[in-house]
């Protein structure tokens, strides 16, 4: 009986001491799944943060996993964190930060077995090495990863950089595959977040490969799932990309939407905001967790002290050198902040004058195009001023009528200059010239501007003198016509300025080598002189000197402008000499290539009384009903008929069915344009002469016309002497070429 109740009495106590065990493993247990079911919570957050560039709340999410895996001695917990750590940095751009964090998950990967750790912990070196632009070495590191851990995110992640390393070494074809398994991904993780990284950088590729309208559909794509996820930084990108597009293709409205869209995230108060936010958490959490590795270290240092028996001044010089390492750790943390700040102020001034730059940018491109758009809209009518004025002159009218003809004929003439020196500037502003590298005689286009002057320099009495070095090599290579422009400049500029007096033109030979030539240039006369004060802006666009200059003497102040903006092209620069009362000297020096292969002789030309214009068929091309009239009218003058086609698709017909001696070809006209008309022409008709008449723009490019298969261009409006040349020489030179 007594045995029994002992024997109850011990079986009690076992039963009690299993249920307070049992009790005990179930509440561990219960611990365990609550505290990863909250550690999963944590790291799902900083993933939701990360993809939507909440770096303040991403870094504070992984702050609280760090905390949890110190205090649960955690190590691969605290491992996994420290290199969501180094990602987030090294992907903000702070290396140093990044390296910290990857050298501490380093560290602690020594002492554990995890593959995970070790597959990922190769992934952020190949991070970084691309981040170094080590392109081979990332892709290399990116394999041996993947031969650690078969995890799917981990493997996805290592297809997108994979997708940003082969676009780098131009393997397009392998990034576009691995960027569209990315699109149709199954990650549990990172689905529509690794779609749209996907997305935008199969959009840069698109660009790249100039296919355009895919470059649109994958930046669309990548903007919709952006907007629906706020991706903040991947909703910026779809923005800018779009823009860059739509610009590239020509739809400027779509361009500026998405520009106007993209500068309204770039200056948002929240952008702003959330800069500074960023960067005190970044700081803050980076400051906490090097203050916690140096307390290890000093509790460390304690612990070796106390087991060791170290004296107590080993004691004290530890604890001070500690001491001066946190004030040190502290110091720094007030200087990152105090540089904050700074960066803040500078980032703020830095978009003040960013916006004042695109204010006067835009500016400058409204006036350009203002002004092209102005010049070429005048060009057509003042086509039937100055056709219709030469017109009525050769019809022998009344003398009272003549006189106001030559009037209307010289405001004409200065009209058409002056909307030519503005087209000039334009060009030059909008950096639209580019200087030619072609054959041409030197003493032929300084000839031609001083005989083309000479009945200027008839009215005022003056005598225009042109002194050539006879040891100037004949053949040399550069752009006549600038060249051209320049001394008609100059010298228009002295005559108009010198009365009774004379004006000389002189190019002497300074330096000859065997394939360049350096020359000297000026242009010198004794008129009214330029004062000092005037000379300093005499260059400047629209300044003659005085107000009562111009009024006395006229022009527009333009033409020392186009000089130095054009001898600008060829890396010569303009010098003036002058004093008030006896005259001054423009001088510039200029290298130019000579063209030793050519042979020294006397080019075969053709005067325009020489040519016979009867019983030439030509074909005009032209959309405009009066210039139709002025040109026709014109053309008969000389006995030359033609036919009239409205538009460039009845020019093509016109040129198949019949047999022309030249075709005028206007540029600009609905429908197919000139260029394009003549593209076709040439397909089936490789020999008759197609000279292009067009009221030349800012945008048009002389080399295209030539290119497009013109053999020569007359720019509207023309003179006659000039449009009845240029026909001549190309139907006969065509016809006398064997001679030629």
């Amino acid at each position: 009986m007594i045995l029994s109740l002992k024997q109850n009495r011990y079986s009690g106590k076992i039963l009690v001491l299993l249920c307070i065990f049992f009790c005990t493993q179930s509440g561990t247990a219960q611990n365990d799944s609550s505290t990863t079911a909250k550690v999963q919570g944590i790291f799902d957050d900083f993933l939701t943060y990360r993809h939507q560039n909440r770096i303040d709340k991403a870094l504070e999410t992984l702050n609280q996993a760090a905390e949890i895996a110190e205090n649960n001695e955690d190590a691969k917990l605290l491992l996994d964190t420290y290199h969501q750590f180094a990602r987030l940095y090294l992907e903000e751009g702070d290396r140093e930060t990044a390296l910290f964090y990857w050298d501490r998950a380093g560290i602690l990967l020594k002492d554990l077995s995890y593959p995970f750790g070790e597959a990922f912990h190769k992934y952020l070196e190949a991070c970084v090495q691309f981040d170094e632009g080590n392109n081979f070495q990332s892709l290399k590191l990116l394999e041996e990863a993947r031969t650690l851990s078969n995890n799917r995110n981990l493997g996805n992640n290592i297809l997108l950089l994979e997708g940003y390393l082969y676009t780098n070494i131009g393997n397009y074809e392998d990034a576009i595959t691995n960027l569209n398994a990315l699109i149709v991904n199954s990650d549990d993780k990172e689905r529509p977040y690794l779609a749209t990284k996907a997305n935008v950088q199969l959009a840069k590729i698109s660009q790249i490969q100039e296919d355009l309208e895919d470059g649109i559909v994958h930046a669309k794509a990548a903007m919709e799932v952006a907007q629906k996820h706020s991706y903040f930084k991947e909703i910026q990108v779809a923005n800018q990309l779009l823009s860059q597009i739509y610009e590239r293709t020509g739809a400027f409205d779509e361009s500026l939407l998405y520009r106007k869209n993209l500068e309204k995230i770039k200056d948002s108060l929240f952008n702003l905001e959330k800069v500074k936010l960023e960067a005190n958490a970044a700081d803050k959490i980076r400051f906490e967790h090097q203050m916690n590795e140096i307390n290890k270290l000093t509790a460390k240092n304690e612990e070796l002290s106390e087991s060791k028996n170290r004296s107590e001044i080993t004691a004290i010089l530890t604890s001070a050198f500690l001491t001066i390492i946190s004030l040190l750790a502290v110091s720094l943390f007030r200087n990152n902040q105090i540089k904050l700040k700074t960066n803040d102020l500078l980032y703020t001034k830095n978009k003040e004058l960013e916006l004042a730059r695109d204010a006067a940018v835009s500016a400058m491109e409204a006036k350009t195009n203002f002004l092209s758009t102005v010049t070429h809209e005048l060009r057509t009518p003042l086509y039937a001023v100055t056709g219709l004025t030469h017109l009525l002159l050769e019809e022998n009218p009344a003398d009272h009528q003549k006189e106001h003809l030559k009037s209307l004929k010289f405001s004409g003439d200065y009209l058409l200059n002056f909307i030519n020196d503005i087209l000039q500037i334009n060009k030059i502003d909008a950096d639209k010239l580019e200087p030619l590298n072609i054959e041409f005689k030197l003493e032929k286009v300084l000839t031609d501007v001083v005989d083309s002057l000479q009945s200027n320099a008839n009215e005022n009495s003056t005598t225009l003198i042109l002194d050539y070095d006879s040891n100037i090599p004949q053949q040399l290579l550069g752009d006549p016509l600038k060249l051209s422009q320049v001394f008609m400049n100059l010298v228009g500029n002295a005559l108009k300025f010198t009365k009774e007096g004379k004006v000389e033109v002189i190019a002497k030979l300074l330096r000859k080598e065997e394939d360049q030539v350096t020359l000297y240039f000026e242009v010198k006369d004794n008129g009214i002189g330029i004062s000092e004060q005037q000379q300093k802006s005499i260059f400047e666009s629209f300044e003659q000197g005085s107000v009562q200059i111009n009024r006395e003497y006229g022009g527009t102040g333009l033409g020392l402008t186009i000089v130095k903006s054009l001898l600008g092209l060829f890396d010569s620069k303009i010098h003036l000499e002058s004093e008030v009362g006896h005259g001054s000297s423009f001088f510039f020096e200029m290298d130019l290539k000579r063209d030793t292969n050519a042979l020294e002789e006397v080019a075969f030309e053709l005067n325009p009384e020489e040519f016979d214009f009867k019983g030439l068929h030509v074909l005009v091309v032209e959309d405009n009903k009066i210039n139709q009239v002025i040109t026709k009218k014109m053309l008969n003058k000389k006995e030359i008929t033609c036919d009239i086609a409205n538009n460039g698709n009845q020019a093509i017909d016109l040129a198949k069915t019949n047999t022309y001696d030249a075709i005028l070809m206007d540029i600009h006209m609905p429908g197919i344009s000139g260029e394009e008309a003549t593209r076709q022409i040439r397909k089936f008709d490789l020999e008759i002469p197609i000279i292009a008449l067009t009221a030349i723009s800012l945008d048009d490019s002389l080399e295209s016309f030539y290119q497009a298969g013109c053999n020569d261009v007359v720019t509207k409006p023309f003179k006659p002497e000039v449009f009845y040349q240029k026909i001549g020489e190309n139907i006969f030179r065509k016809k006398t070429g064997g001679l030629v």
